[in-house]
């Protein structure tokens, strides 16, 4: 008898896997763009070829995640994100045989139509088909799993032809594509179209028949039906698009977007996309030493690939915002430490050669970055929106997503040669700084919340179990805010 957690571990394996191709293909540029420069390069670039071959990804992901909005909500969660994986398989293929610019920007451009489109969507799928108690875990080891393929792609760059590397990238999209054929659909989906016994016997087979698990599914169908028994009209597309509109004067959508918009731009400065793109051009400044550099990519690589997964335990152990706010301010510390060292090493008041102490310092700052920064922004995406507002919401902020990846992908050179590496890094570190302060007035606590309790959070204004009782006093009952 296969347990409901092993069926749990089995389906999110197939989100992680799409994770690791997210990362290989970040990292792609760190292994592609210093192949394009050589002098006997097959195909020719220059500077502003070799940011839009490296930020494409960001740009592709704005229709990524709008079809896998439609896709989610159309047809389900299921084959949504099969057909969203295709893209990808189409990209490396491309890129493999690439004979020009224009090949390698479509491959590009291919790949992160499946990047933005699994962020999201992967995020619904662990957030809808996990218990709560495991949630926080598995949406954290999809920072692990980005880390994982970044750390791949650094390694075989340095023994293998970008060529090949790109076909090696095929594996986790066919492997993940497999195990999303056998997926039951999600419980949340299927109740939402009134499918309540599809919806019930997937539930059991992900979650069991346990006391605990049959009250969630009991207060899932409650609210779906709900929502069901209210009015609906067939509007037309000038009707659907004021309905659109309407979202924004509700707070169960607005709340949740601004801390996920937020959390987003936290994600991007924290520098979970840019360094892999750049770490060896980085790295290299740094030491001064390229040749070397690969060696100090390679350890921080499975440094923050390890505090990605450590992050997956503590975030079981410890409440989202405590892990959160923490790790950031700390991480914000670290890095502005770092930039001052990287400063005067630049004005000669510290000498070059103690070049251990900013790589150093770069390995605890990601260390710090990648147990909240990094993990927890992902991981709100699969918690904090309502049903009726998941695939919306999620769209959305998936486009602010690629936004901000397109921009930091595309501005990141730029910055490195006009601002040097401490300049860029201590821009980073202070806006960080500012998003932490946001979100520590908005985000709740959602550790061990089911997703249902979370939605009436944002309805309400509090969870439903804030209010406790302390006594009797006369035969009226005193209650306090938790």
């Amino acid at each position: 008898m296969v347990s409901p957690f092993v069926r749990q571990v089995w389906t999110v394996s197939g989100v992680l896997l799409n994770m690791c191709g997210q990362g290989m293909l970040l990292s792609y540029s760190a292994v592609l763009l210093p192949a394009l420069a050589a002098h006997d390069a097959q195909i020719q670039t220059d500077l502003d070829t070799n940011a839009w071959i490296s930020s494409s990804v960001g740009v592709a992901g704005i229709p990524g995640f709008i079809l896998s909005s439609y896709l989610m909500s159309r047809w389900g969660r299921r084959i949504a994100h099969a057909l969203v994986i295709l893209p990808g398989v189409l990209g490396w293929t491309l890129i493999s045989f690439a004979n020009n610019v224009s090949l390698l920007l479509i491959g590009r451009i291919l790949g992160g139509v499946t990047a933005g489109a699994t962020v999201g969507l992967g995020a619904v799928v662990i957030g809808e088909f996990t218990d709560p108690e495991n949630r926080g875990m598995f949406l954290n080891l999809k920072t692990a799993a980005v880390c994982l393929g970044s750390t791949v792609v650094h390694i075989l760059g340095h023994f293998l032809n970008w060529r090949l590397i790109a076909l090696i990238a095929l594996v986790p999209h066919i492997g993940a594509l497999g195990i999303v054929c056998t997926w039951p659909e999600s419980p949340a989906w299927l109740a939402s179209r009134s499918l309540f016994q599809r919806a019930q016997k997937s539930f059991i087979w992900l979650r069991g028949d346990g006391e605990k698990a049959m009250n969630e599914l009991e207060e899932l169908i409650r609210a779906q039906k709900m929502n069901l028994a209210q009015p609906t009209t067939n509007n037309s597309f000038e009707d659907n698009m004021k309905e659109f509109v309407k979202k924004f004067l509700k707070k169960d959508f607005l709340k949740p977007l601004l801390i996920v918009i937020v959390a987003m731009m936290l994600l991007e400065t924290s520098g979970r996309h840019i360094f892999p793109a750049y770490a060896i051009q980085i790295i290299g400044t740094i030491v001064g030493n390229k040749t070397q550099s690969f060696y100090y990519v390679l350890a921080i690589d499975l440094i923050t690939t390890i505090s990605a997964t450590f992050s997956s335990v503590l975030v079981k152990l410890m409440k989202r915002r405590t892990l959160l706010f923490s790790t950031g301010y700390s991480s914000v510390v670290v890095l502005l430490c770092l930039c001052g060292i990287l400063f005067l090493q630049s004005k000669g008041f510290i000498s070059a050669n103690y070049s251990w102490i900013p790589i150093g310092l770069f390995v605890i700052y990601f260390i710090l970055a990648n147990l909240g920064c990094a993990p927890i922004p992902l991981a709100l995406l699969g918690e904090v929106f309502p049903m009726a507002h998941r695939s919306t919401g999620s769209c959305l902020a998936g486009i602010i997503m690629s936004v901000n990846v397109n921009l930091g992908l595309l501005l990141t050179p730029y910055m490195l040669v006009g601002l040097d590496v401490y300049g860029t890094f201590a821009v980073f570190a202070l806006i960080s700084a500012a998003f932490l302060l946001i979100l520590y007035f908005v985000l709740p606590e959602t550790k061990d919340r089911t997703l249902q309790e979370i939605e009436d959070y944002f309805n309400l204004g509090k969870f439903k179990d804030d209010e406790k009782v302390i006594g009797d006093h006369e035969g009226v009952k005193v209650k306090m805010l938790a």
